[in-house]
């Protein structure tokens, strides 16, 4: 990796048993007492559990083919880090399914889809896709955290845990691509083929998941769909939509000779990083780095 890819490179650190006080007095409607953006933070954070343990077996699908003992730490911290989002998730998804919303169904969905993708595609398939997918859950931070209208009314628990797992992503965010490249193999025309269906997965998963949970919060009817539509101008908007805003980074995945450190850090990273050295609290960190968005 020469020195114009490394330029933006975090170390990895493994955090382990982290307390988001999940178990306290969180609003069903959490994020600003809105339950379209609620619903669309849920529905997604819904399937990292068993989307991490996917990252994390696609991965591994080429540990014993890595050579390189650096990348091989590297590829132990990603699958120890991706473990601790995938308990922290399940914590969260318990508080979902208490509402009354069919978290288990719709996840054995996607479950269903992940083993599938292992089961019939190739190993560089699954590594491309993960790589792929990383790449977004990466921009988490530049997507929630670099501006403080995003997150703002969020419950400061949920938001820390949010900002906690976009750190990490950050963080490992090279690994999955580094094995696709020098363990895998893949090139250029599966890696953009890969981001296409990963593009494609992550918008339908938003939208559908979103509708599902709208339901199930007794929004039915046309009343579900002027809450759904009225939401989806935030989300997709043409100048200030969430996702909208986040496409040209999304897009840098294209380039002939992307690399993920080449995409320059959050801003506000380092005060995550010192608040949380500082007095070990999650969610004070996740309140400093809030408070230091733009």
């Amino acid at each position: 990796m020469n020195n114009k890819k490394a330029q933006h490179r975090e170390d990895m650190v493994v955090r382990k048993d982290l307390d988001f006080d999940l178990n306290g007095d969180i609003p069903r409607f959490w994020m600003d007492g809105d339950p379209f953006k609620t619903r669309v933070f849920d529905g997604v954070q819904m399937t990292f559990p068993d989307g991490e343990r996917y990252f994390i077996s696609s991965v591994r699908l080429f540990k014993d083919k890595i050579t390189d003992p650096e990348l091989a730490a590297q590829v132990k911290d990603f699958s120890w880090q991706e473990g601790q989002h995938g308990k922290v998730h399940t914590d969260f998804n318990k508080r979902l399914a208490e509402q009354g919303l069919p978290v288990e169904r719709m996840i054995s969905v996607v479950k269903k889809i992940m083993n599938g993708r292992l089961e019939n595609r190739s190993p560089e398939y699954n590594v491309a896709i993960t790589a792929a997918l990383e790449h977004f859950t990466a921009m988490m931070a530049e997507m929630f955290f670099a501006r403080k209208e995003v997150m703002a009314g969020a419950d400061p628990r949920v938001r820390a845990m949010l900002a906690w797992h976009a750190i990490e992503e950050m963080e490992h965010k090279a690994v999955a691509f580094d094995v696709m490249q020098k363990v895998a193999k893949v090139g250029y025309g599966m890696r953009c083929l890969a981001m296409a269906h990963a593009i494609f997965l992550f918008s339908l998963h938003t939208l559908v998941f979103t509708w599902v949970l709208l339901r199930y919060d007794g929004y039915t009817g046309w009343r579900r769909a002027k809450v759904y539509f009225k939401g989806l101008a935030w989300l997709f908007g043409p100048r200030k939509g969430v996702y909208t805003r986040l496409l040209p980074k999304l897009l840098t995945y294209f380039k002939p000779g992307f690399h993920p450190w080449q995409d320059p850090t959050v801003h506000n990273y380092g005060v995550w990083l010192e608040s949380f050295n500082k007095t070990g609290n999650p969610v004070l960190a996740g309140e400093a780095m809030y408070q230091a968005g733009y």
